[in-house]
């Protein structure tokens, strides 16, 4: 009855096979996500402040705890001052005044 998936397989895998990896690095996420969020306080900060927070919050492994890399960190500090920039400047161009000034 091997053929229904309870027989052994013939070439198992190996216990110590790492598997390639895809993707940026921290440090990269904490790089892009600060670049995104310098460039959202001068073009489409509704846009570059959540994907500054969202880089940033991965380039810190998705946790508050332990060392944290400040790249990182100041992207997530920056992107969200970024988007609550954006969603007053939003809030007060669809108000009656029709702008902040």
């Amino acid at each position: 009855m091997t053929g229904f998936g309870g027989g052994t397989r013939r070439y198992p895998r190996s216990r110590g096979r790492t598997w390639s990896r895809t993707g940026p690095d921290s440090a990269t996420l904490g790089i892009i996500g600060l670049v995104c969020a310098v460039a959202g306080f001068f073009t489409l900060g509704i846009v570059l402040g959540p994907a500054a927070i969202v880089c940033g919050w991965l380039a810190m492994g998705r946790t508050w705890a332990g060392p944290r890399p400040v790249p990182a960190l100041v992207a997530v500090v920056l992107g969200a001052i970024d988007t609550l920039l954006a969603v007053i400047w939003l809030a007060g161009a669809a108000g009656p005044g029709g702008g902040l000034l």
